[in-house]
């Protein structure tokens, strides 16, 4: 077999969320939720309690009546683990006591209780001093800096990594504290199959994995679990990795490894990664005080992160405002465009810019030859149906720039109009990027002959040049390109209206009264739509009354409600600031208040609201209208059945996508129905270009909607 016929797909289909044991250093018992009769077990179970038929017993023959009691409440809580107590086994040695739920058995989990290198308070003290740390640091790097610091201070592995995913699903180390005489990673880059999939979405369910000992030998279930499906682990600190991984740690020179996950808005935006040469076991309050700062170390990265979007806006803004008051001094819009070329190229950081006008090229900056600019030109004309369109990989939506790629790697474009071949482009220079590996990513595997696949051997540096990128565009630059726009040609539109009236009015109030006018219109226009609406709705309404038929009156509330949806976002396009954009969040919850007004406003306490400011695009914003309208359909009708009960939605936006979520504290999902509304969201949802992942919230259901801002 050769390297290109080598699946290493295989690795994100791993499951290492039930390995069926265990790490030997500790013990698990899985007992009957409701007997407390253990049922199964994993270590040595018999030394450490000196019972050599131990199945079958009860909870309390291992950790006495009083303890195994209060572990029996961890059933009653919503926590996925809880730390139960410290017990003496019967050798005099202490251990920690934690315990979980997982279906109808009771997930209890001892370990060797570590000796505390620092008491309670100076634990107390220690993360005062670290939340102040990072509270004081100015960026994003040197929080991340602050970050390895107090980690390393606090665990004293010789190693401790922040660590970044990317876009591309690599990662990259932002900040490194370790012991003098090791070798740095610092900003080096990993492949993106170092931790594959499964691996990520168990980071963001457990968000602390400890390995003491790399070479351990795993401690397997006893007896067997038998059943259609196995024990699911993945809320165990116990149980046993992945061979593939700890391979790879012992190819790193790791004996002992712990990974605190770094989860903002519920997604994976990184890892604290601890390595030590040798092995190496933390305490149970050391686990809980990292756990503690990585939560707060989570909050300071959204905020600097948000912050950092805010300013950029609000330049691009102030850039933008300039920008229009220049070209409103004195002549024409064309004119003016064509005399402040190089200060319209400023209005967002590129290299260079040029503006095509019929046959007119001009060009400022550093730019591609002409005669291909103009046929760079045309091709973006012919995509007319993107009044925006942005690439940092322009070689890849146009293969001719590849003539020009050392020149030009990343366009941001503008349409004016199509009949008047009118475009303005921004141009980014290739950025030949001089990427730093831990080891080569393209042999991120080795198959050896007659073995399985194994990861990686080699962490040494290892450089890759990368070509046809530019630096990306972001959504705040796309944004304002869109603005501007917008704010162009309602310029030139006015001024044309002031030219024909000039000899007739001395004022600007004529550019008020048109505004007026057009307001007024806009309102007839929605006034005809919403009654034509109204209409619909009612001839519904009067066709199920005539009926009688339940069924049929239900799936016509139904159909009403989701008529609402699309009337209540026809109403707040016609009332909102942007064109072609509208606020999601606030859309959400003016549709809540009408599902509520339908459904009865004995509902209304019962809706818990979190949404952000997610700016959509029109055309995107009716389908995920349409998604919360059925999903709150469906918790009404499955998970109450129509009673009320608490619904809880959030709207976020991370990295150029949307991430909604439903959740209910019903009966859970019951059916597998795939009636109409299912069909229709999931067209909806294809629509989107997003997934739906429905979760499990003990009790009731999490849906989860992930899709792009933007069209891809």
């Amino acid at each position: 077999m050769t390297d290109l016929t080598i699946d290493i797909s295989g690795c994100d289909r791993e499951p290492i969320h039930i390995p069926g044991s265990i790490q030997p250093h500790g013990i698990m018992l899985v007992a009957e939720k409701t007997t407390l009769i253990v049922r199964h077990g994993a270590g040595d179970v018999e030394r450490v309690f000196q019972l050599e038929q131990w199945i079958d017993r009860p909870l309390a023959d291992f950790l006495g009546e009083e303890v195994a009691q209060r572990t029996a409440l961890v059933s009653e809580t919503a926590q996925k683990r809880a730390f139960i107590d410290t017990i003496s086994a019967p050798g005099a040695a202490l251990l920690d006591v934690t315990a979980h739920v997982i279906d109808d058995y009771l997930i209890v989990e001892i370990e060797p209780k570590v000796a505390a290198v620092r008491s309670s308070t100076k634990l107390l003290g220690r993360i005062e001093i670290a939340s102040s740390a990072l509270d004081q640091a100015t960026t994003l790097k040197n929080l991340c800096d602050v970050a390895a610091v107090q980690f390393r201070e606090l665990t004293r592995y010789d190693r401790v990594m922040v660590y970044r995913f990317l876009d591309n699903g690599a990662g990259a180390v932002l900040a490194e504290a370790r012991r003098d005489d090791q070798h740095s990673f610092l900003n080096h880059h990993f492949p993106g199959s170092d931790i594959p999939q499964q691996a990520r979405a168990l980071y963001i369910r457990n968000l602390l994995r400890v390995i003491p000992d790399v070479n351990y030998e795993a401690a397997p279930l006893r007896p067997p679990w038998i059943g259609p499906v196995a024990l699911d682990m993945s809320d165990s600190i116990l149980r046993s990795v992945s061979p593939i991984h700890l391979q790879y740690l012992k190819n790193m020179g790791v004996g002992a490894s712990a990974s605190v996950s770094i989860v903002k808005d519920g997604i994976l935006w990184g890892l604290i990664a601890c390595h030590n040469e040798t092995p190496l076991a933390i305490s149970y309050d050391i686990r809980a005080t990292c756990r503690t700062l990585a939560s707060n170390l989570a909050r300071q990265i959204k905020t600097r992160e948000e912050a950092e979007a805010y300013r950029e806006r609000l330049r691009l803004r102030g850039s933008q405002d300039d920008t229009i008051t220049l070209l409103s001094r004195h002549g024409s819009l064309e004119e003016e465009i064509a005399n402040h070329v190089e200060d319209l190229s400023r209005l967002i950081p590129c290299d260079g810019f040029a503006v095509l006008r019929g046959t007119e090229l001009l060009l400022t900056g550093t730019c591609p030859p002409e005669q291909d600019v103009r046929k760079l030109t045309e091709w973006l004309i012919a995509k007319s149906v993107e009044s925006v369109f942005s690439t940092n990989r322009l070689v890849v939506s146009y293969p001719p720039a590849e003539d020009f790629q050392g020149v030009t790697a990343g366009v941001l474009t503008v349409l004016l109009s199509v009949e008047e071949r009118w475009l303005l482009v921004w141009f980014r220079a290739e950025e030949v990027q001089i990427v730093k590996w831990a080891g080569n990513p393209h042999k991120a595997v080795e198959l050896k002959p007659g073995e399985t696949l194994t990861p990686r051997s080699s962490f040494e540096a290892w450089q890759e040049t990368v070509h046809g990128h530019s630096r990306r565009w972001t959504l705040a630059e796309i944004e304002a390109a869109g603005r501007f726009r917008q704010e162009l040609l309602e310029f030139r539109q006015n001024r044309r209206l002031r030219e024909l009236n000039r000899q007739l009015i001395e004022t600007i109030a004529e550019k008020d009264l048109l505004l007026e006018q057009k307001q007024f219109l806009v309102g007839e226009v929605n006034h005809r739509v919403q009654n034509s609406l109204q209409i619909v709705s009612s001839f519904l309404s009067f066709q199920a009354r005539e009926s009688g038929d339940v069924a049929f009156g239900n799936a016509v509330e139904e159909a009403r409600r989701r008529i609402s949806a699309v009337s209540l976002l026809h109403r707040s396009l016609y009332r909102g600031d942007e064109i072609g954009v509208t606020n999601a969040g606030r859309y959400i919850e003016d549709l809540c208040g009408n599902l509520i007004g339908s459904m009865g406003n004995e509902w209304k306490e019962h809706f818990a609201l979190h949404l952000g400011p997610v700016m959509l695009p029109i055309d995107r914003v009716i389908p995920l209208g349409l998604v919360v309208t059925e999903l709150v359909i469906n918790v009404n009708k499955y998970a109450y059945s129509g009673e009320p009960g608490p619904i809880e939605i959030t709207l976020t936006e991370n990295q150029a996508r949307l991430r909604l979520v439903v959740a209910d504290k019903g009966r859970g999902r019951t059916s597998a129905r795939q009636g109409f509304g299912t069909r229709m969201m999931t067209a909806l949802v294809g629509q989107l270009s997003g997934h739906l992942d429905f979760e499990d919230n003990a009790p009731g259901v999490r849906v989860v909607l992930s899709a792009p801002i933007m069209h891809q």
